[in-house]
């Protein structure tokens, strides 16, 4: 039988299909003991059903709409004479774990019993308001797959109201609880049309009181709605809870938030009955803690702010990036974070201050807080440098075999992989992994890296001390030899040089038409192998490509396209050779002239003969530093192919939906689904909804056991007022037009323009030769965007707190590549 109107006592949190977020969490928050909630009724998605259809065929939202007659019938019988009633939309996505919907959809307050109907109409067109529609699509939520249950309450008259938060709505630490109170009706907070007093309070015991000038309350009137009234001068100081109101209330959040497993939202108000509860939701925008074994203080560092790769990964991704790489890593969020409590110490803030200065002050403002205390670790850095008797011989050939010996690793797992499907496939897979970690442990290679990074640093530190000269090796590694990223970039020059040649083909690449139709057009033949021939060296390299289940070049080929055509409108014929020979004189001229200056100092001769060497280490030395993780993503690429192809014959068997679908599995889960032929497809769906709501959040430099995201500031007081701090990470100073990019492929790029965005990994290597210079929220002075940035010498300032809100799109600024900030012109 079809219900449209149900008690709120006859519901619970697993029936939100038919009450909607709201009216579940409220029908389960009347199951709590020793929590009040306002009585009432939900009108059911059911009721919602008749009358979709008027607007899904055109029905404006503001367009005036009656409830069928028994609908209405229904509403009247389950209203009690004499009350006024609080009518409120309570959508099926709304107050879910990933996105609350907060002020999306209409509430009304106070609203005369025979008005009801009218009011509950209100709220179901209020699911097709334009700020609704635009909530869904910027969280990925199926308009067709929302429906709308509304909440219809018995009034409650507050002398008090507000909301409280079960973890600090700014820190995100769940030890605190942050109350908001206001006097009257809550309606004046969540508008914005007050301020709030705010309590907050840390294992029970108040911690901070801020006591706001409350001007006005909301207050209901005789005929029904609100109305906002005046509150005397002499009141508009007096705080709105006493501490016992406090604390009672803080017990209260808490009990609710045990009950629902998961911090809380909660909107409550106070009258001469005590507290009752309105809603409560979970909290949406807080970042998930790490599982630990034990209820220790604890400190996490996110290893996405050193791989440039912040944005949120699949399980198989998280999965296969902790098999392959040395260390416990922890997965939250859809990041990855290491655990370093107990290894907080003089060396690694050392080390973490050189390589991301936010995330070293991060990590000692933690330990300056007392949450953990300083480890004693002697000083030494975490991953310390080779000794004298492992550090590679100055010789470029070290470096060729360690390349060649890697390509021949690529080519025998190519080889081997080939044989292999099924069980044995997996198994295999699973095996191999642990050649990459044997990659990366091998006696030469650590060194080889180590060498270049080592030389930057001991060039930088004496030039400085004994020259003045900042950042020299900034300069001395343009154009250094065998870099395989900036190589790269260099190599899609070459291609726009192909193609720049045949009219046709550009015709048709910036008419959005497709590679394929390459074949009907002159020239295309030619062009398709010019783009061929790319990616076969490079079409494993992708945007965020640690994450092995990201598509690669060599799988969505378009994805180079907008490059490619920047490339040939901004480009010469024979740019790259060109580029690469002008940074290569660069790097010498500077050479020269740095060592004449040292040769006029007392001792120069040994000064100069040992800052010789040190070059010399770092031109051999420096591009080696990027070939590791082309490796290991041209490792992945082999692995992914084959586990796809394996998805498929899943898919085609019934096992399992759609190929990636094995995403949303760790690689020894997916081992068992082809073990087994049988996959959990409630775990599959419930991870892709999980990944959804993980990819809104902003993973955190630093993050406690507390929950509390940790963020660290410069602390410098030699800045122009109004600049942005940053890591100076390659020099020059450089002024031009902001182009604030968030995707590669939307860059649409200008010769002179400062390309600011978040972060850089190896793909944006080709939108590098159109820029003049380069500003991200994230990185250091060894990540791959600052060393390619050095190569092909352009000013570059990283970790730029908000550079991506802070700078508008289109603005004047000034990049200083050497001293580290940002100033708007």
């Amino acid at each position: 039988m079809t219900r449209y109107v149900m008690n709120l006592d006859e519901i619970d949190r697993d029936q939100v299909a038919i009450a909607g977020g709201k009216g579940a969490h409220l029908g389960q928050l009347l199951r709590i003991d020793g929590v009040r909630v306002p009585p009432g009724f939900v009108v059911t998605t059911a009721a919602f059903d008749r009358v979709a259809p008027a607007f899904e065929k055109g029905l404006a939202p503001d367009d005036p709409v009656v409830p069928p007659d028994d609908l209405a019938a229904a509403i009247h019988d389950a209203i009690a004479p004499g009350h006024t009633y609080a009518v409120r939309s309570s959508a099926t996505a709304e107050d879910s774990a990933t996105a609350s919907f907060a002020g999306q959809h209409d509430t009304f307050l106070n609203v005369p019993a025979d008005a009801v109907p009218v009011h509950v109409a209100r709220c179901w067109a209020s699911l097709f308001t334009d700020r609704a529609v635009a909530y869904r699509q910027r969280n990925g939520i199926d308009h067709g797959a929302v429906r709308m249950a509304v909440v219809v309450q018995r009034m409650i008259f507050p002398r008090a109201s507000g909301i409280v938060f079960t973890a600090d709505p700014v820190t995100g630490n769940r030890r605190i609880t942050s109350i908001d109170a206001g006097f009257g009706l809550g309606e004046a907070l969540v508008s914005g049309l007050v301020d709030a007093d705010v309590y907050k309070v840390r294992d029970g015991e108040i911690i901070t009181r801020e006591i706001a000038t409350k001007r006005l309350r909301i207050t209901p009137t005789p005929g029904g709605g609100t109305a906002p009234e005046a509150i005397a001068a002499g009141q508009q100081h007096l705080p709105v809870l006493n501490d016992a109101e406090i604390v009672r209330l803080n017990e209260l959040a808490r009990r609710l938030e045990a009950h629902f497993g998961t911090p809380q939202d909660i909107e409550w108000c106070l009258d001469d009955d005590g507290f009752a509860i309105v809603q409560s939701r979970p909290i949406t925008t807080l970042f998930p803690v790490p599982e630990a074994p034990d209820d220790n203080p604890r400190v996490y560092v996110s290893v996405g702010h050193q791989q440039m790769m912040t944005e949120a990964m699949k399980p198989l991704g998280l999965s296969v990036w902790k098999l392959t790489s040395p260390g416990h890593m922890h997965d939250a969020g859809g990041r990855l974070f290491v655990d370093v409590t107990g290894r907080v110490g003089p060396g690694l803030l050392a080390a973490m201050t050189k390589s991301d200065p936010l995330m070293g002050d991060a990590l000692r403002s933690v330990v300056d807080s007392g949450f953990v205390p300083l480890a004693d670790d002697g000083g030494r850095p975490p991953v310390p440098g080779p000794s004298a008797a492992e550090a590679p011989p100055n010789d470029p050939a070290v470096v060729a075999e360690l390349v060649e010996h890697r390509r021949s690793m690529l080519a025998a797992l190519e080889r081997d992989i080939a044989t292999k499907s099924g069980p044995e496939l997996l198994d295999f897979v699973l095996a191999d992994v642990q050649e990459i970690r044997q990659m990366l442990f091998d006696p030469r290679n650590m060194p080889a890296i180590m060498a270049g990074m080592e030389a930057t640093w001991w060039l930088n530190e004496h030039l400085e001390e004994w020259l003045g000269e900042k950042n020299a090796a900034d300069v001395l590694t343009r154009s250094a030899p065998g870099n395989v990223t900036s190589e790269m970039g260099m190599a899609l020059l070459d291609v726009a040089d192909v193609l720049r040649a045949y009219p046709q083909v550009v015709d048709l690449l910036e008419e959005g038409r497709g590679l394929d139709r390459l074949p009907e057009v002159t020239g295309g033949r030619e062009a398709r192998e010019a783009i061929q021939g790319f990616l076969d060296v490079y079409g494993a390299r992708c945007v965020g490509e640690i994450d092995i289940t990201r598509p690669r070049w060599s799988e969505e080929p378009a994805a180079i396209v907008p490059m490619l055509l920047s490339n040939i409108r901004n480009a010469e014929p024979g740019e790259a050779a060109r580029r690469f020979e002008q940074g290569r004189r660069e790097a010498l001229g500077k050479e020269t002239e740095l060592l004449a200056r040292l040769r006029e100092l007392p001792g120069g001769e040994a000064r100069a003969a040992e800052t010789k060497q040190q070059i010399d280490r770092l031109r051999t030395f420096i591009g080696y530093r990027e070939f590791p993780k082309y490796y290991l993503v041209n490792r992945y690429f082999i692995y992914k192919r084959a586990l796809l192809a394996e998805a498929g014959r899943l898919a085609a068997a019934g096992v399992i939906d759609e190929p990636e679908d094995v995403y949303f599995l760790t690689l020894p889960e997916f081992r068992d689904v082809v073990h087994t032929a049988h996959a959990d497809r409630e775990l599959i769906r419930q991870r892709r909804e999980d990944f959804a709501g993980y990819a809104t959040l902003t993973a955190p430099r630093v993050l406690t056991s507390d929950g509390e995201a940790v963020h660290g500031a410069y602390r410098r007081g030699d800045l122009p007022p109004g600049a942005l701090a940053g890591l100076p990470v390659s020099a020059g100073t450089v002024e031009g037009r902001a182009r604030v990019v968030l995707d590669v492929a939307d860059a649409g790029l200008e010769p002179g323009d400062i390309l600011v965005t978040t972060s850089t990994d190896p793909s944006w290597t080709p939108a590098f030769v159109t820029i003049a210079g380069l500003v991200t929220e994230v990185g250091g002075q060894m990540t791959h965007g600052a060393v390619i940035a050095r190569e092909y010498g352009l000013p570059a300032v990283v970790g730029v707190e908000n550079a991506t809100t802070l700078i508008e799109d289109g603005a004047r600024i000034r990049i200083h590549g050497t001293d580290g900030f940002v100033e708007f012109v």
